[in-house]
């Protein structure tokens, strides 16, 4: 069906994208072959790295004509296999493609390059007073990246994810053809939203080369709460109660002991507190101390008239980067502390949420299997990690397919998804067509088809 690269092809990339840009054989270092957890490979035929729209569309005018399979690649922090070239030929990296390339303070709006990353936005917009809501864990993550999982993160209680903040896209379509989705407008009825379907669309559709982001003023105040618990159990239980309570806070995470102590040991840094079982992180902003204040009581007061231990007010920067850094870091760590896992990421509603970890901790007694956890509580998002440690290779395949069938039943049961914010890409697609049925799945192959007629786009993902 696919063309293989030739000496020919190499020629034209060359001449497109520059000599150094052109990488094939032992020089693409192996990593390309696999995203973050590795579980998925496949070396590239070639590795091209862009710096503009207008290079982009050049290639994938060559590659449509061709018949040549592209996979678009950003960080490579992917958990599901949406970035590893099953098909081989051509693997596009855009983490050249990198600029801020506008700030519209009269719009509130940042025009930036697929290839900035979440940590560089975060850190521009807030010098101008601005905030990007949208707070993946994972910062090092590209921008393109998270449009196109739909990544949500941590701030998604109180401000939403990231297809809230996306005005407008500039994209290259398969046949190489430029085209803007969108515009710098706060409404737009305007027929189909094209933008939207391409915004989690994990590069099965087009290539992102611009985005218009939304921004919000900067909230002048940020604290965040530490409430731990007896046990996890209780600490769930409290985030309905929280949510009831009429205040949104901007974060609601939950997290056990032993994760903290996972990340202790891979940071090499203390936790504040480590001596409960569960604990609840809690974070609030706004624009005035008593606003921020008021709202901290009110939830800190809830926690401990229905069983916390404690709540320990997170208000100091040497506090804050100790909590916020071990948060950051549990994915690493919980995978330094196997020989190798995968994630479940589901998303259930809320008031679900403790019955699922429940079954999680049965589940592991059951398989008997390390099965540790970590979530945004306040959205549902779950992130569940199956751990191999000393399994042979034949009963952790069977553990991890056995375990993966239970959890996303028992999360359809409940009433939830298959991922909440890393996307279906290689390694889920098969649960997700299980959920779905035939129907929602005939749907999705038919709006591929409209944008790729010739399947080249990151080929044997989603809905393939």
């Amino acid at each position: 069906m696919y063309n293989k690269i030739t000496a020919e092809d190499i020629s034209v990339l060359k001449q497109i994208a520059g000599n150094d840009n052109v990488l094939t054989g032992e020089e693409i270092n192996p990593d390309y072959a696999h995203d973050e957890l590795g579980g998925i490979e496949k070396m590239p035929e070639v590795l091209v790295r862009v710096h503009s729209t207008e290079e982009v569309s050049a290639i994938m005018k060559h590659a449509w004509e061709r018949c040549i399979p592209i996979t678009v690649r950003g960080s490579g922090t992917g958990l599901v296999g949406a970035a590893v070239p099953i098909e081989g030929g051509i693997l596009l990296e855009t983490t050249q493609m990198n600029k801020i390339l506008e700030l519209d303070a009269e719009n509130l709006t940042v025009t930036v390059q697929p290839g900035v990353l979440l940590m560089e936005l975060a850190a521009f917009t807030e010098e101008n007073d601005f905030l990007y809501p949208p707070d993946p864990g994972e910062k090092s993550a590209t921008i393109g990246g998270n449009i196109s999982t739909n990544a949500g993160g941590m701030r998604a209680v109180k401000y939403g994810v990231t297809r809230d903040y996306v005005r407008a896209l500039t994209v290259v379509m398969p046949n190489g053809e430029i085209l803007t989705l969108g515009g710098k407008v706060a409404k737009n009825s305007s027929g189909y939203s094209l933008k939207d379907l391409v915004i989690g669309s994990e590069g099965t559709l087009c290539i992102i080369c611009e985005a218009v982001l939304k921004l919000v003023p900067l909230p002048k105040i940020s604290t965040s709460l530490l409430v731990p618990f007896a046990d996890m159990k209780s600490a769930i239980e409290a985030v309905p109660k929280i949510i009831r309570s009429k205040v949104t806070p901007t974060a609601i995470e939950y997290m056990s002991r032993d994760t903290i102590l996972f990340s202790e040991d891979y940071l090499g840094k203390k936790f504040p507190d480590t001596k409960n079982d569960a604990y609840i992180l809690l974070t609030f902003d706004g624009n005035t101390n008593a606003q921020v204040e008021a709202d901290m009581k009110t939830v800190a007061d809830l926690c401990l008239e229905i069983g916390a231990i404690d709540a320990y007010i997170v208000d100091t920067d040497e506090r804050k980067k100790s909590v916020w850094s071990a948060r950051g870091a549990f994915l690493e760590a919980i995978k330094a502390s196997t020989t190798e896992m995968d994630e479940c990421d589901v998303v259930v509603p809320v008031n679900k949420v403790d019955e699922f970890i429940k079954f999680t901790h049965k589940l592991a007694e059951k398989m008997n299997v390390r099965i540790p956890s970590f979530g945004h509580a306040g959205d549902g998002n779950l992130h569940i990690y199956i751990c191999r440690d000393n399994l042979s290779q034949s009963d952790w395949d069977k553990t991890l397919a056995d375990c993966f069938d239970e959890m996303y039943d028992k999360a359809a049961e409940l009433g939830g998804m298959v991922s909440g914010e890393h996307g279906i890409g290689y390694a889920k697609k098969g649960y997700l067509k299980k959920q779905y049925g035939d129907t929602p799945i005939t749907l999705m192959q038919g709006i591929k088809k409209v944008f790729d007629e010739r399947n080249i786009l990151n080929p044997h993902k989603i809905c393939f």
